[in-house]
């Protein structure tokens, strides 16, 4: 028996024990073997080469008047053909250096190269995609606030905020990586992207996954030509607006762009993903929770607030938009209110009056105050024991899942790697607090207080995302925070953003990298190093090219000078800019505060600390009933998260798409969903952005646009039409 197990353990097989989680047990491969090389030329080579491709084109498109995310996905299939051919080609003589053997041709191109290749391009998404909150606030410091910044200080905030996350998630890797619960769906596309371009499937009826892979590539990259395109109005089909016209009630509830989106669609895939990412590797608890949420507010509580009790003024602005508005109506001019140093200047704005919210806008703003402390609670009943436990307890007696027993056999990175990281990321910040003090605004202590807010959330945050792939934001509770303590101080409210939160988001990007590591089976040490790598290299690229564009384009990010029709218009940064207005110059204490319009939200904080009581005490007295602990009122409020710029039809499509796949393909169509699912997600991802690549460099970048009725957007122009007397709006009607 011994002999057998051992032999069982040379093949990279340890006793057969399934993981408990259904999907990670259909999906991640329960083997090893350990003798594939890992960090070999061909990694280093291709992953460097994909890290800096990525961030280049990120930060370039992000400045755009029509911003482009290029994900790692693209990297994750370009690279497989070249690794191979190097693999052909490359010369396989092995080399010496001080005791160390080494070829630039080890063997075939195995899938844990790919793997560290992928590692290295995600950290390139990191920085130039949807987290590029550091180089954003240069950006409105250098572009909008006119601040001569340094480039040495603008490289401390990246690096800092950066490395400051890989430190948290080092860390936090016994709680929010090893434990089997925590299981990361958002990996299972990406394992199982891997394993279809890898490995070889035995003969069986239909397609092969890689052959599956490539007909829905192929099927999505040419589809997307229409939304993209050629069509756009796919993107939102609201036919309410159709069928009545010149009723502004009926737009405002039919309306995908501007209204409810009741009965709106999309038959876009980057509408359906644009904002919780892809439905297909959500968990169906996790769909189900949201789509609660999402009804409870669209459906029930912003018409009961618009309609019935004009909260808020409600009827005197649009229903749905980001925008801020004055008491009449009209778009809230913010340079009215600045001094030439850009604080506030207090008597312009109490001549020119109250800032004030779209409904929808500060009802979800209000959601988010609920969200943070709902999340804390949650995790803390629910999670707490466990946590308690892991924190006194050797990592050995935690419960290992086969992927932990089979992640036993590689020396593991010692815990002062991560806290070394830790405290030079916190000195270097420190150090900057000091030596820049006019450019930051922030001071040392704000510094120390953005860090503890830090370690306080990424713990629960994590848990969350790590069980339902939802990521529940606190943007607006560090901002409203640092606000009160600092009012009138934009830049500081910006940078107490970026440690605050922004260093738990790269945190918890690491993280999912780490436990994709650990699915297929990569040496964690050979995950510290590309990590850290990765992250130092895309840092500076990500930097040096923001810097070369503030510097070189002239009025970059300026819609109002002298070029109106200018390409580089930085939408993204806009809304960093705005809410540094909103949280840093004007502060909460006049909207939320005493007198302030918006004061009653503030009780979201109390209800939201005690809704997960009731579900967890429920929970306990019939643990028979396993649905109860899947209620997740984080997650419930999450479902209307991030409206605006979300849409309510980007969600109801998100929706919708989840529980055709996660619910009934996997229950009624299983052993399709276990091959193709993740692969379906992975090629729709894949195709949409090959081809968005391709529609922007061929044709918008050189200004080739189709004008026709497909190409109007919603066909909904009185959605956005204020129902108060008196109100006036362009193209509306005056009641």
């Amino acid at each position: 028996m011994d002999a057998e197990k051992a032999n069982n353990d040379n093949n990279g097989h340890v006793e057969h024990e399934r993981c408990p989680v259904e999907e990670v047990a259909l999906v991640v491969p329960e083997t090893d073997d350990p003798t594939l090389p890992v960090m070999t030329f061909r990694a280093w080579f291709l992953g460097l080469s994909s890290c800096v491709l990525l961030i280049f084109l990120n930060t370039f498109f992000t400045y755009r008047t029509q911003p482009l995310t290029i994900s790692a996905i693209l990297m994750q299939i370009a690279v497989l053909p070249i690794g191979k051919f190097m693999a052909r080609t490359l010369p396989t003589t092995s080399h010496k250096l001080m005791g160390w053997e080494w070829s630039l041709n080890p063997g075939p191109f195995n899938i844990k190269e790919h793997v560290i290749i992928t590692i290295f391009a995600n950290c390139g998404v990191a920085y130039g995609g949807g987290d590029a909150y550091s180089i954003g606030a240069i950006t409105v410091m250098k572009a909008y606030y006119k601040q001569s910044l340094s480039f040495i200080c603008g490289l401390f905030i990246v690096l800092t905020t950066q490395i400051l996350g890989y430190g948290w998630a080092g860390i936090l890797r016994r709680y929010l990586v090893d434990p089997v619960d925590m299981w990361w769906p958002s990996n299972l596309a990406q394992v199982s992207l891997f394993r279809a371009l890898h490995e070889k499937e035995h003969k069986s009826k239909g397609l092969t996954r890689m052959q599956f892979f490539l007909v829905a590539l192929g099927a999505s990259f040419l589809y997307y030509a229409l939304p993209g395109y050629l069509f756009p109005i796919l993107t939102f089909f609201s036919w309410v607006c159709w069928a009545w016209p010149n009723s502004i009630t009926a737009q405002q509830v039919g309306s995908g762009y501007h209204g409810l989106g009741v009965g709106a669609f999309t038959l876009d895939w980057a509408g359906i993903s644009a904002y919780h990412g892809s439905p297909l590797v959500a968990p169906w608890s996790s769909i189900l929770n949201v789509g609660v949420g999402f009804i409870m507010f669209i459906y029930i509580i912003v018409p009961v607030c618009y309609w019935k009790f004009d909260t808020f003024d409600a009827r005197k602005f649009p229903i749905f938009s980001n925008q801020l508005f004055t008491s009449g109506g009209q778009k809230y001019d913010t340079t009215k209110i600045l001094t030439p140093r850009f604080d506030l200047d207090i008597n312009a704005y109490n001549n020119y009056g109250k800032l004030y919210l779209s409904p929808l806008f500060a009802l979800s703003i209000g959601s988010g105050f609920a969200r943070f402390t709902a999340t804390l609670t949650h995790v803390a009943l629910f999670n707490g024991r466990d946590i308690w436990r892991q924190t006194w307890s050797a990592v050995k007696t935690v419960k290992l899942d086969i992927h932990g027993k089979l992640m036993q056999r590689y020396k593991q990175v010692p815990e002062w790697w991560f806290y070394v990281l830790l405290v030079g990321s916190v000195a270097m910040s420190l150090l900057m607090s000091f030596v820049w003090k006019e450019s930051v605004q922030l001071p040392w202590w704000g510094m120390l207080f953005a860090f503890a807010m830090a370690f306080i959330v990424t713990l629960p945050i994590g848990v969350i995302q790590a069980t339902t792939n939802q990521q529940p934001g606190y943007d607006i509770i560090g901002q409203f925070i640092i606000g009160y303590i600092l009012p009138g101080k934009p830049i500081a409210n910006l940078i107490f953003k970026i440690y605050g939160r922004i260093s738990t988001v790269h945190a918890l990007s690491f993280l999912a990298d780490l436990k994709l590591g650990h699915y297929m089976k990569i040496p964690p040490r050979c995950m510290y190093t590309a990590q850290l790598v990765g992250t130092v290299v895309a840092g500076v690229v990500n930097l040096g090219v923001a810097w070369w564009m503030l510097e070189s384009i002239q009025d970059i990010c300026d819609i109002e000078g002298d070029h109106p029709n200018s390409p580089w218009t930085c939408p993204k940064y806009r809304v960093t800019f705005d809410a540094s207005v909103i949280w840093g110059l004007i502060g909460p204490k006049r909207l939320f505060g005493a007198g302030g319009m918006y004061r009653n939200l503030v009780w979201l904080f109390l209800i939201g600390a005690v809704l997960p009581v009731p579900v967890w005490a429920m929970s306990k007295i019939f643990p028979d009933k396993k649905w109860i602990p899947l209620i997740n009122i984080p997650v419930i409020s999450y479902g209307f998260a991030g409206m605006p710029p979300a849409t309510p039809t980007n969600i109801a499509s998100w929706l919708v798409t989840g529980t055709i796949f996660n619910y009934f393909v996997f229950n009624y169509h299983k052993r399709w969903w276990q091959k193709y699912n993740y692969v379906l997600s992975a090629a729709l991802d894949a195709g949409t952005a090959f081809m968005g690549v391709l529609l922007f460099f061929a044709l918008q970048n050189a200004g080739h646009d189709l004008k026709w009725w497909g190409t109007e957007v919603d066909h909904c122009p009185l959605a956005s039409c204020p129902t108060a007397p008196g109100i006036r709006a362009k193209g509306c009607p005056v009641f």
